[in-house]
């Protein structure tokens, strides 16, 4: 299995906290141990628990780049897209690269969800038992 997360969007949900330079699911914003992190942080981090990180591709645009290597560290695997197209064309980017560059056969159940859910750990545990 395969997961695509979505990262995208121009910022304008959550104006003025969020803008081109920094979207909202890079704003620190969840309690966690004492801290804020923020929904592209939690997301990655319920990945990391759960295993399945290692099993992730980010489709995000250039401008966001540089803070997924901030907050989710270099060792993430990303596809570039060359610019904004909204949802099915970051899919299907995802899906060629997967398929050509990463050559996962045609059988692998691919799924694909946005960068910033919000789902309490209690919840994955519960699931993953």
């Amino acid at each position: 299995m395969k997961l695509i997360l979505l990262s995208g969007g121009s910022g304008k949900r959550l104006w003025p906290l969020s803008n081109d330079a920094r979207s909202k699911q890079f704003l620190k914003v969840l309690p966690h141990n004492g801290s804020l992190e923020s929904m592209a942080q939690r997301v990655w981090r319920q990945l990391k628990e759960a295993h399945l990180h290692q099993s992730t591709l980010i489709a995000t645009n250039s401008t966001q780049i540089d803070m997924i290597h901030s907050q989710l560290g270099t060792n993430v695997s990303m596809v570039i897209e060359p610019e904004r197209r909204d949802t099915f064309p970051a899919v299907l980017l995802s899906a060629s690269y997967l398929y050509s560059e990463q050559k996962m056969g045609t059988e692998e159940v691919v799924v694909v969800l946005p960068i910033d859910p919000y789902v309490e750990s209690s919840f994955l545990k519960d699931w993953q038992n």
